[in-house]
C-alpha cells in the first residue's frame, strides 16, 4: 500500500509537465509521426470539414449548413519538424495512429502554429499559417509581418504569410504591407506580393497606398504593379493618379 501513494505525487506532475511543452517541444521530441490538435475558430469562420474553409459575414436572415469549427490541425512530422500540415474546418477526425493533443487554447495554438512555421517545409508552413489565421480570441499580423521579413524562412511560406496580411483587419496591417513593399532589401516578387495584398484591403486603407507607392516607390515595376491594381479598383482617386502621370 505504502509503494503506490509514494508514487502518486510523481504521477500526479506528470500531465503538468507535458501541459508545459509547447507545441514545438512536442514535435521535435516525436521525432516522427503525426499530431492532431483543435482549437476555437474564430466569428465567421466555418467549415465543411474537408478541404472548403469559409469566411463569412453575419446574416440576421440566413445561415447556411456549413460548420462553425472547431479548427482542426495535422501536422505529419518527419525528423522532428513538420514536412507536411493540413488545417481543416469543422468535421471529425477518423480513428487512426497518432498523437491526438485534444482541444487547446486557441491563441496559444495559433502562436505555436507561427513558430512551427518558421521551421517547417513550405507545404508545412502554408496549412500552419492559414489554421493560425482562424484561431478565436488572437491578433496575428504582427507575427505574420515578422515571417513575411525573414530571409531565413521559405520564400512559398513568406508569401502566405503576406497574403493573409492582405486579409488582417485593421489599417496597422496595411501599413505593414506598406513598408515590405517599400523595402529596398526585399525580393522583388514578394513586394510586388504586398501590392497585390494592398489591393485587397478595404479601398480606404488600400488605395491610399497604393497611390503612395505608385508616386514614390523607388522601384519601377513595384510602382508598374500598383498602377495596375488601382487601374482594377476603378476609384475616382486611382482617376485623378492616371489623370495627373498622364498629363
Amino acid at each position: 500500500m505504502k509503494r503506490p501513494l509514494r508514487l502518486l505525487p510523481a504521477l500526479l506532475a506528470l500531465p503538468v509537465v507535458l501541459a508545459a511543452q509547447s507545441l514545438g517541444q512536442r514535435v521535435a521530441a516525436l521525432g516522427d509521426g503525426t499530431i492532431r490538435l483543435s482549437f476555437a475558430a474564430r466569428a465567421g469562420v466555418c467549415g465543411n470539414g474537408a478541404n472548403n474553409i469559409t469566411i463569412v459575414d453575419h446574416d440576421d436572415e440566413w445561415e447556411g449548413n456549413c460548420e462553425r469549427g472547431p479548427v482542426r490541425v495535422s501536422m505529419h512530422v518527419r525528423g522532428g519538424a513538420v514536412s507536411e500540415a493540413h488545417a481543416y474546418v469543422g468535421g471529425r477526425w477518423r480513428q487512426q495512429s497518432g498523437t491526438d493533443l485534444g482541444t487547446l487554447p486557441a491563441a496559444a495554438a495559433a502562436s505555436d502554429l507561427l513558430a512551427l512555421a518558421e521551421r517547417s517545409s513550405d507545404d508545412g508552413g502554408e496549412a500552419l499559417i492559414t489554421a493560425a489565421t482562424l484561431a478565436d480570441s488572437t491578433t496575428i499580423w504582427p507575427r505574420l509581418l515578422d515571417l513575411a521579413r525573414k530571409t531565413s524562412v521559405p520564400m512559398d511560406t513568406r508569401r502566405h504569410a503576406i497574403f493573409w496580411l492582405g486579409q488582417a483587419a485593421g489599417a496597422a496591417a496595411a501599413r505593414g504591407l506598406d513598408s515590405i513593399a517599400a523595402d529596398g532589401r526585399g525580393d522583388l516578387e514578394l513586394r510586388e506580393q504586398a501590392v497585390f495584398a494592398l489591393s485587397q484591403r478595404p479601398e480606404e486603407e488600400g488605395v491610399p497606398a497604393l497611390i503612395r507607392i505608385a508616386r514614390s516607390n523607388p522601384y519601377a515595376e513595384v510602382r508598374k504593379s500598383a498602377l495596375f491594381w488601382l487601374g482594377q479598383s476603378e476609384d475616382p482617386r486611382a482617376l485623378a493618379l492616371f489623370e495627373e502621370l498622364l498629363r
